[in-house]
């Protein structure tokens, strides 16, 4: 029997995508598994991939269309079906009605949660004193940038990439931004990347937006992205009841701990980053208080026994929330190399959809600005949230004697609805002892 290929639901939340490119035409065959388009949405333009194997008897949205989310796009030709007569029956409209179910979907669970807005309160997860998260990764900015340009010039429109050239750029580690394509329309093909990974590399300069002269204005359309941030954080704002609990740890004991262990993991070539600390502190108090790690469901909370920990960040079109599932489960090597790979595919619009959902707790750092402190919006489902701020020198009381010392302060913002003050002071308690006695992880 025939077998449709409906718009997926790639992001919590997701409505509606837009079909961008498709990589099949109608009369190939495909396998299951196969990557057949990329589809805008809310967060991001992402590859779609078929369930099933067949021959494309029609395709039903047009590249640049808009499409509900279980409306189908495609149809597949799976058994003795005529192609052709399945084409026709599609086109007279017999057929095309909204699938109850999306095709994408029918082989991944439905999630525990309700639909949770994206994070804006990110900060770049970059290797360095500040508390980043990896290596030369762009994790986020408090406000999106423009998207970057159709020809990859930094300025305007998506960036148009193939997946292969996709591909080659998040293993080189190149900004497709900066890329000129010279594909179709400006698409970035694979040739692009590789010649500008050839190119003599200068530092790289921080794009500031265009300055407005002084007695004009510039009005600025929102994006499909940055219009589900404003109305998902609003909402957020408005009907979530947030308070906040600040505390400062000392960091003195991490520092040089990881100092130790990054000698040792030279040779496999590791590199431990405070971060990774900080996640796996956090794990270990979030399963001692539940309460935390939990979802507000309106009329109950559930409350989860694994830690998946979102991980506030940021892609050339905007922002997003990596998901490292089980983080709990996980040692810091394993937190280290699995980090970088979610932040790495994040920039390149490489994560799968279960990569990008499902998380129990966020934590967004804005450490690398050098931020003393901040407070971050709740993402609901989710109970609370952590803002974690940069790790600095300061002027302490050790005894009778002033000192310096790395310290941090760290902000966890809760639903009141589900968290109690004395609870959430608790588990940042239970944080602030885990990171100043790093030993205590591994009890």
């Amino acid at each position: 029997m025939p077998a449709e290929i409906s718009m997926p639901q790639q992001s919590d939340t997701m409505t509606e995508g837009t079909v961008v490119k498709w990589l099949i035409k109608e009369g190939d065959k495909v396998k299951a598994g196969q990557t057949i388009a990329e589809i805008e949405t809310d967060k991001a333009t992402m590859e779609t991939e078929s369930q099933e194997s067949g021959t494309v008897a029609a395709l039903l949205a047009s590249e640049g269309q808009k499409v509900a989310v279980g409306v189908p796009i495609a149809v597949l030709a799976t058994g003795s079906e005529n192609a052709a007569d399945l084409k026709k029956r599609y086109a007279s409209g017999a057929a095309a009605k909204p699938a109850a179910q999306p095709q994408q979907a029918s082989k991944t669970p439905a999630p525990r949660e309700a639909p949770a807005p994206p994070a804006i309160n990110t900060a770049e997860m970059k290797e360095s004193a500040s508390v980043g998260h990896g290596a030369g990764s762009s994790s986020a900015t408090a406000v999106a940038e423009p998207p970057p340009a159709r020809g990859g010039n930094g300025h305007g429109e998506r960036v148009f990439a193939s997946p292969v050239a996709r591909r080659v750029a998040a293993a080189e580690s190149i900004d497709l931004g900066q890329v000129q394509g010279t594909g179709p329309g400006g698409r970035i093909v694979k040739k692009d990347v590789t010649s500008f990974a050839q190119r003599p590399q200068t530092k790289p300069q921080v794009q500031l937006p265009a300055r407005v002269g002084r007695g004009q204005s510039s009005s600025i359309p929102l994006s499909k992205m940055r219009a589900a941030i404003a109305a998902g954080l609003q909402k957020s704002k408005q009907t979530v009841p947030h308070f906040y609990v600040t505390g400062d740890v000392d960091l003195e004991e991490i520092t040089a701990l990881r100092g130790r262990m990054n000698k040792q993991l030279e040779s496999q070539q590791i590199k431990l980053s405070i971060s990774d600390f900080i996640y796996r502190a956090a794990a270990a108090a979030l399963l001692q208080h539940p309460a935390v790690n939990a979802h507000f469901m309106g009329d109950s909370i559930t409350r989860f026994g694994d830690v998946n920990l979102g991980i506030a960040g940021a892609i050339p079109d905007g922002l997003i929330v990596p998901v490292l599932r089980s983080v709990d489960q996980m040692g810091l090597k394993e937190i280290r190399t699995r980090g970088e790979d979610l932040v790495t595919r994040a920039r390149a619009q490489k994560l799968k959809q279960d990569e990008m959902r499902g998380a129990t707790f966020t934590i967004s750092n804005l450490g690398a600005f050098g931020v003393r402190e901040f407070s971050a919006i709740i993402n609901p489902p989710e109970v609370a949230i952590l803002a974690i701020s940069a790790a600095e020198k300061r002027p302490v009381v050790r005894g009778e004697q002033i000192v310096a010392r790395t310290m941090m302060s760290m902000t966890l913002s809760a639903d009141h609805r589900a968290v109690d003050g004395a609870t959430a002071a608790d588990f940042l308690r239970t944080l602030k002892g885990l990171l100043e006695e790093p030993a205590m992880m591994l009890a």
